[in-house]
């Protein structure tokens, strides 16, 4: 058995959902936006804003390909469709699954981006950002999950019964 890598929006519920997958299918889980934030000792937002968009996420791809995981549920930052090499290295471990949510729920959900650690480059807004992911993931995910209406224990219940369908009994829960 393999990684389950869940990528999508920041506020889609990756790092929620993947703690309640990772104990539903006796996995480890890992979040990469806290492993990142332990290398470089210091918060996202404050990467963000001491070195830059594009040298952040030059390390946060680098701080993905050092990770060695097997069996593990990764909750991804909403960032990492940028990292190419990330990417690969991820789909070779495992099945990407694409937790779709619409704008406004997105939206709803980040009420506080100064703090959040998102990628915005200036003038951008998180509308404009939603539209440039949004091709992204659809293009890295193996799955896609459209979590719209759902709460989170049936996300976790729809992912997990996607990869007993896709991988029989071996991500059985």
């Amino acid at each position: 058995m393999g990684n389950i890598v869940l990528i999508g929006m920041p506020g889609c519920g990756k790092s929620t959902v993947g703690v309640l997958l990772a104990k539903a299918l006796g996995m480890a889980f890992v979040d990469t936006d806290v492993v990142f934030q332990a290398k470089e000792g210091r918060k996202l937002q404050r990467i963000i804003e001491e070195i830059g968009i594009d040298a952040f996420l030059a390390r946060e791809e680098e701080a993905i390909l050092s990770l060695s995981c097997d069996k593990t549920v990764i909750a991804t930052g909403g960032s990492v469709v940028y990292g190419q090499r990330a990417m690969k290295r991820l789909h070779e471990d495992g099945v990407v699954v694409y937790i779709r949510l619409p704008y406004e729920e997105i939206a709803r959900r980040l009420s506080n981006l100064a703090t959040r650690g998102v990628t915005l480059r200036e003038g951008q807004t998180l509308f404009d950002l939603y539209e440039e992911r949004i091709p992204l993931y659809e293009k890295e995910a193996d799955v896609v999950l459209d979590a719209s209406g759902l709460q989170i224990e049936q996300t976790v219940e729809a992912i997990a019964r996607r990869m007993e369908t896709m991988n029989g009994a071996g991500y059985g829960i």
